[in-house]
Parts: structure tokens; sequence; C-alpha cells
């Protein structure tokens, strides 16, 4: 069956973008943050959640290297739910494993398999999109896709934190989070199941003998990646960017928990859901979508500033609730809706600049992904060394420390190589 024969058979994709892209965002989230809350809950520390659960990022920072061989798969449908299956899998054994005496080390295990599974899926789960959808699709769906990865955000972070904050106080935080993290495996393989049927099933184009050929592109793509003009510039650029945001989302959320007499907030885990989770989710959206507007309005160079200012600046909103130590549910949702609203705000600075940079490179959206890996791995940097940096430094100077952070992106700025009328969405390789 030709890919043309597949896509006209195929279901509509109101029957299954929605999904898809849930169970991208999902996985993702309960690695990256929701295994933080629950560490924090099984009393262990900040230095250990922050280094461990931060090195669990390498996952996406490593997938552009596997990706060209997930295109050797014949059927894109069915690695899709392969890699929802275990990414299930895993989460259901985390909840088995929350009574073992070395439930720490087990679960860290297992959140890499989940890892590497959710990274993994990202890459199939975009291939099948673009292969199965028409450009005109894609572009009708486009905007459901942030949508959905975001509201299984919502789900996560919002939804079933807060019922974790809820069984807490009923039934204890091993029960409360293996209920959460069973919820979570359910949900993924309930949905896998339902992409058996709602999947379309888009056949690869290579051939299953073409895995020197792949290689040998890969092994181009990454050579003609560090020749472009400005690269070395850009790499700094763009694992610098986040140096103060992935400390404040790696401890902001563990300060909220944090006993008062440790200089944290002391809230339970259900305040946590709904001012972090909720009230912090939606913020983060409203901020992304204003500055698209914003950008495109000013043009990404001279937004830039304002861009770096917004990511950075509110980071002091948790400096203001470390001084005062608050416990007042309204003053704290608001100002962690000011820091995720300029996270959400500046967060497209860098996501235009990689697009612009990768825009006359002769493989676009690989190198789009070499980027997006050298973003994760400063995101995993600056996550795995916070614990230990709040450990030595307290809430307080931790979060000015935060800030000052942002110093070496904003030196930057004066030879960063911005072509203006080139932030566009990457596009396939020529």
């Amino acid at each position: 069956m030709s890919p043309a024969d597949t896509k006209n058979k195929a279901r509509a994709p109101g029957t299954w973008v929605l999904s898809l892209y849930f169970l991208q965002g999902l996985p993702f989230f309960m690695v990256n943050l929701v295994s933080a809350l629950m560490f924090k809950s099984l009393g262990v520390s900040n230095e250990d959640i922050t280094r461990w659960t931060g090195l669990l990022g390498l996952a996406w920072v490593f997938k552009p290297l596997w990706s060209p061989l997930l295109e050797l798969a014949p059927s894109k449908k069915w690695m899709v739910i392969s890699f929802q299956a275990l990414g299930a899998a895993a989460l259901g054994l985390i909840a088995l494993s929350l009574n073992l005496p070395s439930f720490f080390v087990i679960c860290i295990a297992l959140l890499a398999v989940a890892a590497i599974a959710s990274a993994s899926h990202d890459i199939v789960c975009d291939g099948l999109y673009i292969a199965t959808l028409s450009g005109k699709q894609r572009a009708v769906w486009a905007g459901w896709l942030g949508t959905c990865f975001n509201g299984s955000k919502l789900f996560a972070m919002g939804g079933l934190v807060i019922l974790a904050g809820t069984l807490e106080k009923s039934a204890g935080p091993v029960v409360a989070w293996a209920t959460v993290f069973g919820i979570a495996a359910v949900t993924m393989a309930v949905l896998a199941a339902y992409h058996v049927w709602a999947l379309p099933d888009t056949r690869s184009s290579v051939e299953a003998g073409g895995s020197i050929e792949v290689a040998g592109t890969l092994g181009d793509v990454i050579r003609s990646f560090f020749k472009l003009e400005g690269v070395w510039v850009a790499i700094a650029f763009i694992i610098l960017f986040r140096a103060g945001e992935a400390q404040v989302q790696a401890m902001g959320p563990l300060f909220m928990k944090d006993a008062r007499e440790l200089g944290g907030l002391g809230m339970a885990t259900t305040e946590v859901g709904l001012s972090y989770g909720t009230a912090g989710t939606l913020a983060f959206l409203a901020g992304s979508i204003a500055s698209g507007y914003f950008t495109a309005w000013l043009g990404l160079r001279r937004a830039m500033i304002w861009l770096l200012l917004a990511m950075n600046l509110p980071n002091l909103a948790f400096y203001a609730l470390a001084v005062s130590q608050t416990t007042n549910l309204w003053w704290i949702s608001l100002a962690v809706s000011l820091e995720t609203f300029g996270y959400g705000f500046g967060f497209v600075a860098v996501i235009l600049f990689m697009m612009q940079f990768v825009a006359k490179s002769k493989y676009q959206t690989a190198h789009y992904a070499i980027a997006t890996g050298f973003m994760a791995l400063g995101y995993v940097i600056f996550k795995a060394i916070s614990g230990d940096v709040q450990k030595l430094l307290g809430y307080q100077n931790f979060f000015l420390w935060v800030v000052l952070s942002a110093i070496p992106v904003f030196l930057m700025l004066k030879v960063l190589p911005i072509r203006e009328d080139e932030a566009a969405e990457p596009t396939p390789e020529a």
C-alpha cells in the first residue's frame, strides 16, 4: 500500500491528533515535573531530586542522534503505539515500586525508561503527523498541538497533583502517589489501545536496507551543523538561555512544599497543584500566545531584549515569596502566574532564534532538532545543579542567583546572529 493510499484510508484527524499530542506531553510532565513532587513528599532531598530528575532530561538531549534510525521502521503507527505502551508500563511499575526499600533507585531507573520512550515517541509522533496530513491539514491542526501538549500538563500538574494532595491526607503519601502514577499509566495504556484503532498506518518511505545511507546522512547533518555561520555563539546562547528558568522550574515547586523553618512556604501538595499546576499552566499558555503577536509586531531582533527581560525578571516573584513566606494562596498563585506568564512570553525568543538560525541550512529540520538538543542540554545542566546551589545559598539568595544567571545571555545579544527575515517554521530537508 502506498503512502497516498494510506492517507486516503486514514481516519479523520480529529479522531487521533488530539489524543496523540496529549500522550506526547503526559509522560514528559510525569517524568520532569510530577516525579519531583512525588519524591519531595516521600522525603528525598532537594539536591538528589534535582540532580537525578535533571539527568533524565538527557533523553531529550540525545534523541536527534537516533531519530534517523526510527525512520527505518516500516510502520510509524506501531512505533508510536509501542513507545506509548512502554511508557505506560514504566509509569505503572513506578506505582508498584513505592513501597520497596530502594524505591528511589528503582523509580529513577523506571523514569529513565519512560524518558527514553517519551523522547523517542516525540520523533515518531511528529513523523506520523507530518507524513499523514497534507500541508493544509497540518496548518489547520497546528494550533491544537501545543494546546493538547499543555493540556496534559494541566492534567498532570493540576489534576493529578491535586488528587495526590487529597489522598496524602487520608491514605498517606505512598498510596497517594502510587494511585497518581497508576492513573497516568492506565490513561496512557487506554489511549495506546485506542490508537490501535484510530491512528493511520502510514508506512515509511525508507527502505529496510538503507541504514548505511541513513548513517551517512546523519554524519553529514552533524558536520554541516557545526559549519553554520556563528554556530558557537548560537550554541552558547541556546544552552544559557534557560539558565535561570531551568533552576526556577526545578526548585519552585519544591520551595513551595518545603517546611517554613527551612525557608519554604510549607504548602500542601493540593495547594501546589492549584497554584503552580493550574494557575501557573494557564498563565504560561497566555504568555505564549501574547508573545507570538508581540514578536510578529516588533520583529525578533527588536523584541529579543524584551523577551529576555520577560523571561528572567519575573523570577524575582519567587524571591519575594521567599522573603515574605506568605501563606496567602491568592498572593502565591499571583506570583507564580507572573513568573510562568513571563516564561511563556519569553520562551518564544529561543524557539524563533533557532528556527531562523537554521533557515538557510541544507537540513533545516534535522539542524533544528540538534539545536533543540542543545537547548535541552542547558536545561539538564542547570536543573541538575539547582538543588546543590539552593542548599549552599538558601532559598532567598538562590532566587537572586537565578536572576543573575541570565546576565551572560544579555551580554551575548550584540554578537547574536539574528536574521530578521528568516524567523519561519523549519521545513523538511531538501
